[in-house]
């Protein structure tokens, strides 16, 4: 649902061709020649499905005749079309707000008193004090309300039209939510405001079609992360090459979208890539109910936890592959440590310690020539007595893991479908159980939290019976909720480490795919580790020979060790 918020101003009119009041008239009405007339119009988005009578024209042209008939000075429009009145944070509302407190205004005209707003505390207090106290008469035309007649019987009954004002809202909001609630449970996707990357269907407003030309960006972004690049790196990227930003790409191409154009069209920064990197929508799934507020009054939109965000799977065309997007959001868990020099290492942030397990560490030589450049041990450099070194140059573990690369995908090319049985066996072994385990622990925590649920009902029964204290009543009830929800959030990280372990197969298979991009190669490159290497394990050098000899361990993504040198002796057996 589109949001049309303007906030408009009227010139004051000639009061000599609009208005004529003579002076007893003037003062009599508590306004001065000098002083502006208010006429403050505003229309919500809810509001203006009630019709034509609640318009923003049809209240001008109300308020204009009013002010005419009783002789008003200097009418002035302040106006908000598509505000809510909950919220007094509107912009025609502030200004008059403004110019009243700079003393400028004499009187303040409305249709009623919702049109002012629908919070019956803060309405209250404008009519009661700030209007008073800066002199300004206020008058509700329809309500018969007027500050100027304090003793009048719809003066009295003005706080109970407020609450139901106020209640009004509270209704509509009510029947908003649930609404929405509705929808986004059937999958209907609840953002107005389509993801850079996707157009709207013209046959089917509620689905979304890729855009191709903005899809590229998208893909490149994704391809950037991959390579090591971290936001503000892409952000300079995008910048130099005169990429538009996504708001000056859909300003240009007549799309509507909530942001104001950039005063420069290529001004791309690192929170709008972060934006674009954690959608998850450009997998191809529908995400409702990602925000929340927390009243009609907090219009503020706080982040909801993933388990309670509605995902909805194969919606719509996927922009970036599942595994693309899940890598990318582990790469970006990590930072990546630069050396003085300012410069990166492809490596960093899967490197590990063999022996202790703590990341390593890329640094570079004094003179900062990129083949002095090394990793070593975290731990080591803290407290060189608790983890020997396990240094590495930079050019050796490139080329110890293009090797290893080269082999791996050799050999799929090779001999696939024993690869493929013997990792499917493997991890399964490794899995059944790590299943067993959580299986486990998953139906304990369900047992558990049926019966917390069984002793709410049994506190509760003997509080109100009187058999138990209401601050023993608060103390348990308290326990027993901060366990539930430790329990409940324990129980969706089970079932998606079971639904993980029991789809290995499905992991060997992506890996084959993958691992047959890259037959043949003979360069690494970013992108190529980051979509097949998940981390590399560097062991100590061994010296015993006389000779420095150094071992590494490769873990790939989504099917962990793979055991190459057994592979290796079934292909000369």
């Amino acid at each position: 649902m589109t949001r049309s918020q303007i906030c408009d101003t009227m010139n004051p009119t000639n009061p000599v061709l609009t208005v004529a009041p003579i002076e007893e008239e003037t003062e009599m009405f508590g306004a001065t020649s000098n002083k502006i007339t208010a006429l403050y119009c505003r229309l919500s988005q809810e509001d203006a499905r009630m019709g034509e009578s609640l318009s923003i024209e049809n209240q001008k042209s109300m308020l204009l005749q009013y002010c005419k008939e009783h002789h008003f000075p200097n009418p002035l429009f302040f106006v908000d079309d598509g505000y809510s009145g909950t919220t007094y944070e509107r912009p025609g509302f502030q200004k008059m707000l403004d110019e009243i407190e700079a003393g400028k205004v004499g009187v303040v005209l409305t249709k009623d008193l919702s049109r002012l707003g629908r919070n019956s505390a803060l309405t209250g207090l404008y009519t009661n004090f700030t209007f008073p106290q800066n002199g300004v008469r206020y008058i509700a035309i329809n309500d018969n309300y007027d500050t100027a007649d304090p003793n009048s019987i719809n003066n009295d009954f003005a706080g109970i039209k407020n609450w139901f004002n106020e209640f009004y809202a509270r209704d509509t909001s009510r029947k908003i939510r649930a609404v929405q609630k509705a929808k986004g449970e059937r999958g209907v996707p609840l953002t107005v405001n389509v993801p850079y990357g996707y157009v709207k269907d013209p046959e089917d407003k509620r689905k979304w079609i890729v855009d191709e030309e903005a899809a590229a960006v998208v893909r490149r972004i994704f391809e950037m992360c991959m390579e090591g690049r971290g936001p503000q790196q892409i952000a300079n990227q995008l910048k130099a090459d005169k990429v538009l930003t996504p708001t000056a790409y859909k300003k240009r191409k007549g799309m509507k979208t909530p942001q104001a154009a950039p005063e420069n069209p290529y001004g791309w920064c690192d929170s709008s890539v972060v934006n674009i990197l954690e959608r998850r929508e450009y997998t191809g799934c529908t995400v409702n109910f990602k925000t929340y507020s927390n009243s009609i009054w907090d219009k503020k939109q706080r982040e909801n936890p993933v388990e309670k965000q509605a995902i909805f799977e194969n919606t719509h065309e996927a922009i970036i592959s599942d595994d693309v997007f899940k890598r990318v959001q582990e790469i970006r868990q990590h930072r990546h440590r630069k050396t003085r020099s300012g410069r990166s290492s492809m490596f960093s942030g899967l490197v590990f310690c063999s022996d202790c397990g703590e990341k390593l560490y890329y640094g570079a030589t004094n003179n900062y020539r990129t083949e002095g450049a090394f990793f070593d041990c975290s731990l080591h450099w803290k407290y060189k007595e608790k983890c020997p070194t396990h240094y590495i140059r930079e050019s050796i573990l490139e080329c110890m893991v293009l090797k290893h690369m080269q082999l791996v995908t050799g050999y799929i090319l090779r001999y696939e479908q024993y690869f493929r049985s013997i990792m499917e066996l493997q991890l399964r072994l490794e899995s059944t159980e790590k299943l067993q385990i959580s299986k486990g622990q998953l139906e304990r925590n369900e047992k558990r939290i049926a019966e917390l649920k069984r002793l709410f009902i049994k506190i509760y029964e003997d509080n109100a019976g009187g058999r138990l204290s209401d601050e023993r009543y608060d103390m348990l009830s308290q326990s027993y909720e901060t366990e539930q929800k430790q329990l409940e959030a324990e129980v969706i990280t089970l079932r998606q480490e079971i639904e993980v372990q029991e789809r290995q197969n499905e992991n060997v298979e992506r890996f084959i795919q993958k691992a047959k991009n890259y037959v043949g190669i003979e360069n690494l490159d970013p992108y190529a580790l980051r979509e097949l290497v998940q981390a590399i394990y560097v062991d100590a050098p061994d010296k015993s020979t006389g000779k420095r000899r150094q071992h590494i361990h490769i873990k790939y993504d989504g099917i962990g060790f793979i055991p190459l040198d057994e592979l290796m002796k079934k292909e000369t057996a």
